[in-house]
């Protein structure tokens, strides 16, 4: 016993004296939930400030800094941030100004991705901002600027379960680089905000953030636990000392003048066309707004990236039209994938709604919008509300194939939010025909209710159930209902999810991977932190999967035990082994080849390899081998992205199958390239072409972008089909050009 009390001794005596601290020093690593919510106020002036980067103006010495107790949250969470941060906040009658000043002991090694909207900022030094303007704990604005002055600005809803980066407010951005910092000035009108415009004193919710992404690091002002992002409204500081803020009337006009001239051998003659929309946006109240739009044309946006599809269910492709995706958290109602938690499901698996039903073909073809309208926002303290109708034109076409009705989309959505982030809801979907040559009863709807609840920090649940009605429905079981829990901790996780899909459920302007099916899926894992040999975190895990048919029969079981490595560098490793048990009742076609009926049983490993995004060099690699249905397949698909400076990048992906399927040997490949060039924050260069070998088609798209005022555009747009088929007489299907001005008039 003497012997031991003399090494313990010894032990405490060997502590370093930098670790030894003092009533008036938190101990490290701090829990970041016990540090007391920070506040910052806020200071009014006159006249503004000039906008250049500097914060060299009176004006900044007069508002109050933040402290310089900003916590990491990785990789060494509840540390202190490895380089000091100090932000500013001054206002008047027309703006809010943020000023922050990024200390950093290598200002030379900054990453800089990219000078577009909405950047990579998961690879980029970024100073990022949250705002919760109403203080409801649960929804606002999210802003980041890389340092060369590159603006990210998103809507974040439900307490960061969904974030909506197409969402563009007007803001002026300046940045500069010095030999010891870089600095941002930041100005948001406050026409590009909602808020309530009271006469007297708000309180905003308020958080900072910042990347230095060399080291990986990731600190905030207010910190919040690794699972969260710093659009974690409930967990965010606040922002005093505003008062009597404008009383605008929030509206604005955007008209677009739109010339085209499209031919090729699908395009019955060469076709010239030209036409004039309209968008307008108009803040009914401080927390209701109303969208509407006119002959609307989505010409300028990135065509869809090709896909391989080796299995026997639908793929899903997402929406990438402005108008569609803006507000696109009030209108969810879907499978939850609830950031950093392993929940196993995914929104590309089912959605009640999912507006690229609207205005595109089942083969993702555009079809002619005449009008629309939305109403978001909220009534009262608790209560979400959204609803959208969208009218689109016939179109007549050579055989029924490629002919559309004239119809009507119309959906309700409301929510009551609930302490805590939680919240339940209700929506409403419904397509109708409006063609005079087909019967007005010519429908479908879908309705349900879905709830997510927030019951700890640490486990989040969702569920819902909903159902389908139509014309000439299919099947005997209309409904689908689903429930998760998710659970995470400082190093477990884990899942567990029950979903019912009917044989006859179809959602007419939704989204569902496969029905008639009960799914069960759990999953448990661990993520300690190891910090040493530049490895951050291991995380081992085991997955099931089961899927069986209505009557109880198993059709589908995947158990895929997997670990990956996250390095300390922002690259990672990961490998997974699954055994696969598939049952067809039928034969069933899969990737082009015939399986017949029966059980097949096998094994997939994989290994997959992802380069860190901040180098000049980077890429993703994924190679697959094994068994597959009755014969075998080779897949391996890479990604090489070079990015020499923040104007200029290529990437170039490459996806090889090789397959013996159905007594057959193939291959099914797919090539990209994708070429970027930023001439600064305001001009744009995009070329992407893909060759599909399963359809022989080369698709070339060419966009350049000039922002030639806040939120106005000049777009002009190549597109071209090409078949490189044997035999094809005319090899050009498709070829376009386009040319779109849109102007923004704020009132």
């Amino acid at each position: 016993m003497r012997g031991g009390c003399v090494f313990l001794l010894a032990l405490i005596a060997a502590v370093p004296l930098e670790a030894q601290t003092t009533p008036s020093q938190p101990a490290y690593p701090v829990d970041p939930l016990s540090i007391p919510r920070p506040v910052l106020t806020a200071v009014k002036i006159e006249g503004g400030v000039v906008m250049d980067g500097l914060l060299d103006e009176a004006v900044w010495s007069r508002a109050q800094p933040t402290s310089d107790s900003w916590i990491q949250i990785t990789p060494s969470p509840g540390m202190p941030a490895s380089e000091r941060t100090v932000v500013r906040v001054l206002y008047d009658d027309e703006k809010i100004y943020f000023g922050a000043v990024l200390f950093d002991a290598h200002p030379e090694e900054l990453r800089i991705p990219g000078l577009g909207q909405d950047f990579d900022t998961t690879n980029s030094d970024i100073f990022g901002f949250a705002l919760d303007t109403y203080l409801d704990l649960q929804n606002g604005f999210v802003f980041a600027v890389n340092p060369a002055g590159a603006m990210f600005d998103a809507q974040a809803f439900d307490d960061q379960r969904s974030i909506t980066t197409a969402w563009e407010g007007i803001t002026e951005v300046r940045t500069t680089i010095n030999d010891s910092s870089w600095v941002a000035e930041i100005a948001i009108p406050f026409a590009t905000l909602r808020f309530n415009p009271t006469d007297g004193p708000q309180t905003w919710g308020l958080n900072f953030s910042r990347r230095v992404r060399r080291k990986n690091e990731d600190s905030m002002w207010a910190p919040v636990p690794l699972q969260f992002r710093v659009y974690k409204f409930s967990m965010a500081g606040t922002l005093e000392g505003l008062t009597d803020l404008p009383h605008g009337r929030n509206l604005w006009i955007k008209p677009s003048v739109l010339g085209e001239r499209v031919s090729g051998a699908s395009v019955p003659g060469s076709t010239s066309d030209g036409e004039i929309g309209i968008d307008l946006k108009w803040g009914v109240t401080p927390r209701l707004t109303v969208d509407l739009t006119a002959n609307t044309d989505f010409s300028q946006v990135e065509v869809d990236a090709q896909q391989v599809n080796l299995t026997r269910f639908s793929l899903f492709f997402p929406e990438k039209r402005d108008f569609f995706l803006e507000n696109e958290g009030t209108f969810a109602f879907e499978d939850v994938a609830v950031r950093n938690f392993r929940t196993g499901s995914s929104n590309r698996q089912f959605r009640l709604f999912h507006s690229r039903r609207i205005g595109l073909s089942d083969t993702r073809e555009p079809l002619p919008i005449l009008a629309g309208g939305r109403v978001t926002g909220r009534i009262g303290e608790h209560l979400e509300v959204g609803l959208l109708n969208m009218q689109t034109r016939s179109v007549a076409g050579s055989s029924p194939g490629n002919a559309y009705d004239a119809e009507n989309f119309a959906v309700a959505r409301v929510k009551r939010h609930l302490p805590g982030g939680s919240n339940i809801g209700l929506m409403l979907v419904n397509r109708q025909t409006t063609d005079a040559t087909r019967p007005a009863d010519s429908y479908n709807r879908a309705y349900g209710i879905d709830g997510n609840f927030n019951v700890l920090p640490t486990l989040v649940v969702s569920a819902y159930a909903a159902r389908t009605d139509e014309t000439n429905p299919t099947g005997d079981d209309h409904n689908v209902a689903m429930v998760q829990a998710a659970w995470r901790s400082a190093v477990l996780d884990a899942s567990g999810l029950f979903k019912h899909v009917g044989d006859g459920f179809n959602p007419g302007v939704g989204f569902v991977d496969r029905t008639a099916v009960r799914r069960y899926f759990g999953t448990v894992g661990v993520h300690p932190k190891v910090r040493k040999g530049g490895v951050l975190e291991v995380n081992p895990y085991v997955n099931v999967d089961f899927y069986n048919t209505l009557a109880g029969t198993l059709e589908t079981r995947l158990v895929t035990p997997g670990v990956s490595v996250l390095f300390m560098n922002g690259g990672n490793i990961s490998f997974t082994y699954t055994n696969r048990y598939e049952r067809l009742f039928d034969d069933t076609g899969i990737a082009g080849a015939v399986v017949g009926e029966g059980v097949y049983e096998w094994n997939e490993p994989s290994v997959s390899f992802t380069a860190p995004g901040s180098e000049a060099l980077s890429g993703h690699l994924t190679v697959a081998r094994g068994d597959f249905y009755d014969g075998r397949r080779t897949s391996i698909s890479a990604t090489g992205l070079f990015r020499p400076n923040q104007h200029f990048s290529l990437q170039l992906s490459a996806q090889h199958n090789d397959l013996e399927l159905g007594g057959s040997d193939f291959t099914a490949d797919l090539f990209s390239a994708q070429l970027r060039y930023a001439h600064n924050t305001r001009s744009f260069l995009l070329g992407f072409v893909q060759y599909n070998q399963a359809t022989e088609e080369l698709i070339t798209n060419v966009r350049f972008n000039l922002i030639h005022a806040p939120l106005s555009d000049l777009f002009l747009v190549f597109t071209e089909r090409r078949s490189l088929a044997d035999g094809v007489s005319d090899a050009v299907l498709e070829r376009g050009m386009t040319l779109k001005v849109t102007k923004l008039l704020a009132f």
